[in-house]
């Protein structure tokens, strides 16, 4: 083989495998949710959403603090817990998450969208603004 003949078949292999790893890279971006973000909404707009739909509404706090008071029909996962649970969170619904006062739900929100899930709300100030605004809920 000539010299030319090995420097073209370097060349062409190096094309074939830059090749392969795009179309790689473009199928592993492929399944990957479009820019998803989570929407901050209010107590009012949390209990306004809750009444209109289908809503998963996900309880990011402390067992104890659940059991002094939670929204009704609210599913409880510690965001310590949540990203071993997972398989928990239904990924065909609106999700509404809350904590306390608003933090760990920002968290719990950003470990959903991480995870795929897409139509997210967290309720800004938490069960406090809730139980303040006199929306009802379960002792």
């Amino acid at each position: 083989m000539s010299k030319n003949t090995i420097v073209m078949l370097i060349c062409v292999l190096g094309t074939l495998t830059m090749a392969g790893c795009v179309q790689q890279e473009a199928d592993n971006t492929a399944s990957q949710p479009e820019n998803c973000e989570y929407s901050d909404v209010s107590a009012e707009e949390a209990f306004n959403l809750i009444e209109t739909g289908d809503v998963f509404v996900l309880d990011v706090r402390t067992q104890s603090e659940y059991n002094n008071g939670h929204l009704e029909n609210s599913y409880l996962i510690p965001v310590s817990e949540l990203e071993g649970r997972l398989d928990e969170v239904p990924s065909d619904t609106v999700i509404l998450v809350y904590c306390r006062s608003g933090r760990r739900s920002v968290t719990a929100s950003n470990i959903l969208l991480e995870a795929g899930y897409c139509d997210v709300y967290n309720m800004e100030a938490g069960f406090n603004a809730w139980r303040s605004a006199g929306y009802p809920y379960e002792e």
